[in-house]
């Protein structure tokens, strides 16, 4: 797997935490560079391990699966880009109390928000994928724009958010149909 598919991969998956982090800097008027960074850094590091754990998991699947292999990596990865975008299509609440969070309210939320990585970690162990290069590219993706998302969302407000969460889900279904594809070939 190439490093720009893997980078998609990375902005696919950042798309929720981008999401609540820009609902958690609309919840704050001017959240401040401190409040955006422990944000960034929990969901980064949360999407980031997350794939370990799956491409973990799915190393004693492999051996099971090898010759259906792109079937189960195309069929997450749809399965996850279509949740993604049916849910920018729901109505979301926002917290007001989602800029000053707790730190067991962003310890779910970092969850909430990266077990779709843990899928795409099963699919990357399936394509026998080595995991540490796109987990940290996943995870440093996650944080930069998770930091943004906070810092612009508190001057922007959510207007985008569905959106934003649309286009991570089209970009995970899109990667599932190159990898089907390349491998009916």
């Amino acid at each position: 797997m190439n490093l720009i598919l893997i980078f998609l991969i990375a902005v696919g998956l950042s798309m929720d935490a981008l999401a609540v982090a820009i609902a958690s800097g609309l919840a704050v008027r001017r959240m401040r560079l401190q409040q955006a960074l422990r944000v960034a850094i929990f969901f980064g590091l949360f999407q980031a391990l997350m794939p370990m754990l799956g491409w973990l998991a799915g190393l004693s699947l492999r051996a099971l699966i090898s010759g259906v292999d792109h079937w189960v990596a195309f069929g997450l990865l749809v399965l996850i880009g279509g949740k993604m975008i049916v849910e920018s299509f729901r109505l979301k609440d926002v917290n007001p109390d989602a800029g000053s969070m707790s730190l067991s309210m962003l310890l779910l939320l970092s969850v909430a928000t990266s077990i779709d990585a843990l899928a795409v970690g099963l699919s990357l162990a399936v394509l026998k994928v080595l995991i540490v290069g796109p987990a940290l590219l996943i995870g440093v993706v996650t944080f930069v724009l998770s930091l943004l998302g906070g810092l612009i969302g508190s001057r922007v407000g959510h207007c985008f958010e569905a959106k934003i969460e649309a286009l991570g889900g089209l970009i995970l279904v899109g990667i599932g149909v190159k990898i089907l594809i390349d491998h009916i070939r």
